[in-house]
């Protein structure tokens, strides 16, 4: 198996923590006689080897010895280590994907679209190895035989053979997780040889309908839903449901063997993984495919939510984020059948709920009640005590709800409070004034010389802000002044604690004492936040206009777009500023020509020079819209010509931070919600 490893210049090549010299060791750990050290072992590949997916030297240098371990039939785990070449080949990759919108440029221009020398070498090294997929596709290891199928379709350059190894195994294949692992080789095979898809097609019409056996039944619509929609059935949705069903009636058996308990990536994965793998992988597949379709897949939800077995409901409510995450529709009846799941007895099935509704804020409205239900019968998980806010209570505040508002002041009451309670309770609007003296009292307590001290503090700066506390002025001076020079993230709180009081200084004369503090600031780091509540508090544009030009225009350590910002705050009285905001509205920088071209329209009011910027920003990078149609909002009637883009907007299915490759943020559905509120106020500015 590692004939030739020591031969190898190991040291001189690289992987994501440096060296690779210890490679070796990772490879024959990958042979070993223990479970846990196999999985230890497979589990550095993919920390450090292949790390996020990376290709490194080090990589191509294992494609070998992989291949060698995995033909040893004695070995066992040697299906991780085929799932291992395929993801290194690039071949785990989603294989239905809808087309990105033409207009929509990548939010990360220049990102690297993984067509450099080390991934072709990988793909064209695992293709001349790939006659070996060929000889495992009747390995006695089932856990083998159902990882070949994918590699066999990517990276076998002979379709013809393929597809007939696929449909020969089909006959002869008895262990139905396998049969599964078929069905979904013979849908991407479909879907990569469009010229010769036909048999496998026909295929999968015939498992589609095979009898007594719903789960292959319902891989084989998943995968006609991604390659051959056309034929599917009209009564998809009932179809599905009911195979569910029928699926679920039948004894279920482990999609895999008993694993090691490892302190691992791979072990902790495994133990998040759904109760029923093997369903929520067949749920997955379709809802994938079915894409865009979201009364398809809301009627689905609404199907599976209501099924008398938990794991399917609990599958359900994983399946449902995605959805929610991506597209745009009206979705108060899954969410409210996904608080139905907080009164189960199944702990699993409650915290996945939990999860889903914490993620939707305002849109988890419809699931309030049962979220205030579960948070009152259960005041253990609130939180009090702990660094962390119970999730139940967090979902419940996020949603604006003030049924929210007792507990967290009783959380408020503990001895050691949640650290990013502050950043909870500013959900709640008006309702949470009634916790601003506590938020105040635990920011008086808050250390000066603590190395948490950042993390304690900002959060209930944030809160306090928001509620326009200026009554706090003091504890927030207690700490500008007090904190030493060498606390760990001290810039940062500074910034913070500025911004706190250019919030109260927006609202009344109680932040005046904290003036001599705040011109004080003006030759710090955080000259622009300093600058920005200077001018809240006193209004004085002749203090804060030069230390603000000289960031707008540094070359080296200035913040241009939020000396920008903070220029158009001032308004007219910001106009010696106009000739470098005019330059910068035509930075290649998007943020920084987006906050310019805002900043030109509050101090100048001309639309020529801003409109462009901010259509061609509006493009480039997703992100900016909610900043841009808030710019559009004030503008009113001379942001007219820019209105196409409002429209397409609240006429897009698709979420506008959904539309970028892989990854997704926390509040990106609050994001885009009120980028649809902000669009249609701009519209009925007109």
């Amino acid at each position: 198996m590692f004939t030739g490893i020591d031969e190898v210049d190991w040291a001189s090549m690289q992987h994501a923590y440096g060296s690779a010299e210890d490679v070796p060791g990772i490879l024959r750990a990958l042979a070993s006689p223990c479970p846990q050290e196999r999985e230890t072992a497979l589990d550095g590949m993919y920390g450090a080897v292949h790390h996020q997916g990376d290709v490194y030297d080090s990589t191509l240098a294992c494609i070998p010895f992989l291949f060698a371990l995995v033909t040893h039939a004695e070995l066992p785990d040697r299906s991780g280590i085929v799932e291992l070449l395929v993801s290194i080949g690039g071949g785990d990759a989603d294989d239905f994907h809808p087309d990105e919108d033409e207009d929509d440029v990548s939010l990360d221009a220049g990102e690297d679209d993984r067509a450099n020398d080390n991934y072709a070498m990988a793909r064209t090294a695992i293709r001349a190895s790939a006659a070996v997929f060929v000889e495992l596709v009747a390995d006695r290891d089932p856990e083998v035989r159902r990882a070949v199928p994918r590699a066999l379709v990517r990276f076998l350059d002979e379709p013809a053979r393929v597809l007939g190894l696929l449909r020969q195994r089909l006959d002869d294949e008895q262990e139905g997780g396998v049969r599964l692992a078929l069905a979904e080789g013979l849908g991407l095979f479909a879907w990569l040889h469009t010229e010769s898809a036909g048999p496998a097609v026909d295929c999968l019409m015939t498992l589609s309908a095979a009898p007594n056996d719903p789960g292959l039944r319902l891989a084989a619509l998943g995968q006609l839903a991604g390659c051959a929609p056309d034929l599917l059935p009209a009564d998809l949705v009932p179809t599905v449901v009911a195979l569910l069903r029928a699926r679920s009636q039948r004894p279920r058996v482990p999609a895999e063997p008993e694993r090691p308990d490892t302190d691992t990536l791979i072990g902790h994965l495994r133990r998040l993984r759904p109760a029923d793998e093997e369903g929520s992988q067949l749920l997955r597949t379709l809802h994938s495919a079915l894409d865009a379709r979201t009364t398809d897949r809301i009627a689905l939800l609404k199907g599976q939510l209501t099924s008398a077995d938990p794991a399917d409901r609990c599958n359900a409510v994983w399946m449902s984020a995605g959805l929610f995450r991506e597209w745009r529709a009206d979705y108060e009846e899954p969410v409210a059948l996904i608080g139905e799941q907080l009164a189960s007895d199944e702990e699993r099935l409650r915290d996945a709920a939990v999860s889903v509704l914490e993620s939707l804020f305002t849109l988890a409205v419809p699931a309030a009640d049962r979220l205030a239900a579960l948070v009152e019968a259960a005041p253990e998980s609130w939180g009090g005590g702990t660094t962390t806010l119970g999730r139940p209570l967090k979902a419940l505040a996020r949603s604006g709800d003030p049924r929210a508002v007792p507990a967290l002041a009783q959380v408020l009451a503990q001895p050691v409070i949640p650290n990013d309670i502050g950043y909870t309770i500013e959900y709640l609007g008006p309702a949470a004034e009634q916790l601003a003296p506590l938020l105040r009292e635990r920011l008086g307590e808050v250390p000066l010389d603590s190395p948490e001290t950042y993390n304690r503090a900002a959060p209930l700066l944030s809160a306090l802000g928001r509620l326009r506390y200026g009554a706090a002025v003091p504890e927030v001076l207690r700490l500008l002044h007090g904190m030493p020079r060498e606390l760990r993230f001290r810039d940062s709180l500074v910034e913070a604690l500025a911004r706190t009081l250019g919030m109260f200084g927006m609202f009344g004369t109680d932040a005046r004492e904290a003036i001599p503090a705040l011109r004080e600031l003006l030759d710090g780091e955080r000259v622009v936040a300093a600058a920005t509540a200077l001018w809240s508090v006193t209004g004085d544009s002749e203090a804060v206009l030069p230390p603000l030009l000289r960031e707008l225009t540094a070359e080296e350590a200035g913040h241009p777009r939020m000396a920008a910002e903070a220029l158009g705050r001032l308004g007219p009285l910001a106009g010696p500023a106009l000739p470098e905001l005019r330059r910068l509205a035509e930075s290649a920088e998007v943020w920084e020509r987006t906050a310019a071209a805002c900043a030109l329209w509050d101090i100048d009011g001309d639309p020529e020079p801003v409109l462009p910027a901010l259509r061609s920003a509006w493009r480039q990078n997703a992100y900016t819209r909610g900043t841009i149609a808030a710019c559009l909002l004030r503008m009113g009637t001379a942001a007219a010509p820019a209105h196409d883009l409002v429209r397409a907007e609240l006429a897009a299915p698709r979420r506008h931070r959904a539309r970028r490759s892989g990854g997704y943020g926390s509040h990106d559905i609050l994001e885009d919600e009120r980028l649809l509120h902000t669009c249609r106020a701009a519209l009925d500015a007109t």
